[in-house]
């Protein structure tokens, strides 16, 4: 069984006991959190597709971690011949949580 959630405008496809990072979420470590914006649930037997959101469908998780920081990401500006160049780096801070339940 899974199912296609939304989570900090992201789409991810999640499965039961399944373990990954999302950006920062406000809740603590060890907190349970709950994501009601599933667009599509497949239970092995058939396979529901939500306009836009499939009704009463809910997805429970655990938070493991917080503010886990990503790999850093480098951005350079430069305009030729006038002498101006900037560097600039950027590491994206990450949730880890582990999804518990999918829930029709």
């Amino acid at each position: 069984m899974y199912a296609i959630v939304e989570i900090a405008g992201q789409q991810f496809k999640v499965e039961k006991d399944q373990k990954l990072f999302v950006h920062h979420l406000p809740q603590a470590e060890g907190e349970a959190v709950e994501f009601d914006k599933v667009l599509l649930v497949d239970n092995g037997s058939s396979v529901t597709v939500g306009s836009p959101l499939v009704n009463n469908a809910k997805v429970s998780a655990k938070v493991l971690q917080q503010l886990v920081k990503g790999d850093k990401v480098l951005i350079f500006k430069k305009k030729r011949r006038k002498g101006y160049k900037k560097k600039n780096g950027h590491r994206q801070q990450f949730s880890e949580i582990q999804i518990e339940n999918i829930a029709i």
